[in-house]
């Protein structure tokens, strides 16, 4: 419940959202530093989340597995890159059932490793490929600096691993992917996403190739949203995944991963949110409609829950995600002002003149005050719901969008890249050196977030040191 207000977006956006996740009863701090406590609210937009992605994942052939979350430091240690990438976050398991164990266990990081081990033993032959496996599981990373949803020691996430016969199978899969995830934001949360390229700096630890969908938050930050790797022969060379081609050659496969997570509802609430509280897509919101019945007696008490309840089974009905508030003792702007904070999309306002005249009031999360009330009547309501709720989810598409466009600069000198990259994103020439990448950082704090695809082939002069480019980066702060 919303005991006091939030602090605005403009006066400290970060102590914003912290209160916000915890007073919206997302999540909670746990006893262990750095982790959380995910609640049935938040749970509830993550299982959409999860359906969402995981229909999208079966489409393209994918199947869901489970692996262990203990795996042999000794796997961690077979690919270079990977463990140099890893080893300042790794949680290590030394003491097993009150003994010191042989060989310590790292709590996965993420699950290239044990990954490779099995796939070594399940392919002999390029009939058995692709492989193509995710797992919906948690992972710890020994974070310093962490912040609920957004970066923790544990966090919830899909992670997916395929094998392949040839180069340009893998490097399909991997782009195939970022394009799951570039639809799933658009089109599911509403989030407007840069797909793009990493810098070999920014990759992944072990991958060739790193690619990313980058979102812009409400503070004019970026976020990593999700990331796709296509990582080579490397692992299949370090866990020796080989198959017999069909000219009866022993040939190594190409590997790819990719993977999703909990951080995805921190983009939601930045990109979405406002000084009143949430605002969720209704794609992915856990409850589509609040109805709150308003009455002053017994006696209007009786027929305003007769026809709440009815509207709540006739929604249902139609596949629309209702909660009925019955709570007691609490006054009709209190519950308002409540819903509002969660950010259900509409909330159905259902008293005694609207029982009488036929009607609800409908009030559109996305449009506070006046402006998203309307009288509907009963006729077609669900009908009605479902029409307003298709707009909401375009509505906050657009805005969102708008709002990243507006915020996305083309700066032609540094000294305007500095002022840009303080407020949003700068999109502009860099010449592919990782000392220009490095100056930029060092004196901004802004890095790479990705080389676009979108841009279109040009050449120009490097933002950082004016050499001839062919490539535009987007550079920004980033969470």
């Amino acid at each position: 419940m919303a005991e006091q207000k939030l602090p605005t977006r403009a006066e400290d956006f970060s102590e914003w959202y912290n209160q916000l996740v915890l007073k919206a009863e997302l999540a909670d701090y746990a006893p262990v530093r750095g982790c959380m406590i995910v609640r049935p609210y938040g749970w509830a937009l993550w299982e959409n989340i999860q359906q969402a992605l995981d229909r999208r994942f079966k489409a393209t052939g994918h199947v869901n597995a489970a692996f262990p979350m203990l795996i042999p430091k000794s796997f961690i240690e077979k690919e270079k890159s990977h463990v140099e990438g890893f080893s300042p976050e790794l949680a290590v398991v030394t003491i097993g059932g009150g003994e010191k164990l042989a060989e310590p266990l790292v709590i996965r990081p993420t699950s290239e490793t044990i990954i490779g081990h099995a796939y070594a033993k399940w392919i002999q032959s390029y009939r058995d490929l692709p492989l193509l496996i995710n797992l919906w599981n948690s992972v710890v990373r020994w974070e310093l600096r962490t912040k609920l949803f957004l970066r923790t020691l544990e966090f919830y996430w899909q992670e997916g691993h395929t094998a392949h016969a040839t180069f340009e199978e893998a490097e399909f899969e991997t782009r195939q992917m970022l394009d799951i995830y570039t639809d799933f934001a658009v089109n599911e949360a509403a989030v407007p996403v840069i797909p793009g390229r990493k810098t070999a700096g920014e990759r992944f630890a072990g991958a060739d190739q790193t690619y990313s969908i980058e979102a812009m938050m409400g503070d004019g930050k970026a976020l990593q949203a999700g990331t796709s790797h296509n990582l080579g022969q490397n692992f299949a060379k370090a866990f020796e995944i080989r198959y017999l081609d069909k000219q009866g050659q022993l040939q190594h496969c190409w590997t790819t991963s990719w993977g999703l997570s909990t951080r995805f509802i921190g983009a939601i609430i930045m990109v979405h949110g406002d000084d009143q509280g949430l605002i969720l897509p209704p794609r992915l919101a856990p409850f589509q409609v609040v109805i709150v019945p308003i009455f002053k007696n017994d006696e209007e008490k009786g027929p305003v829950m007769d026809l709440a309840r009815k509207i709540r089974a006739d929604l249902v009905a139609s596949d629309i995600r209702v909660k009925l508030d019955e709570r007691d003792g609490l006054t009709p702007g209190f519950r308002f002002n409540d819903w509002e904070m969660r950010g259900v999309p509409l909330r159905m306002e259902v008293g005694p003149k609207d029982v009488a005249k036929g009607s609800v009031v409908l009030a559109r999360r996305d449009r506070p005050g006046r402006e998203g009330k309307t009288f509907v009547t009963l006729d077609g309501l669900p009908a009605t719901v479902s029409k307003a709720l298709v707009e909401i989810q375009a509505a906050l598409l657009a805005r969102a969008t708008q709002f990243r466009d507006s915020k996305t600069h083309h700066p032609t000198d540094f000294a305007e890249f500095r002022t840009c990259v303080e407020s949003g994103f700068a999109l502009c020439f860099w010449c592919g050196s990782e000392a220009c990448e490095a100056r930029a950082k060092e004196q901004t704090k802004a890095t790479i977030r990705c080389i676009p695809f979108a841009t279109e082939p040009a050449n120009g002069a490097c933002i950082v040191c004016g050499q001839p480019a062919a490539e535009k980066a987007l550079f920004g702060k980033a969470y």
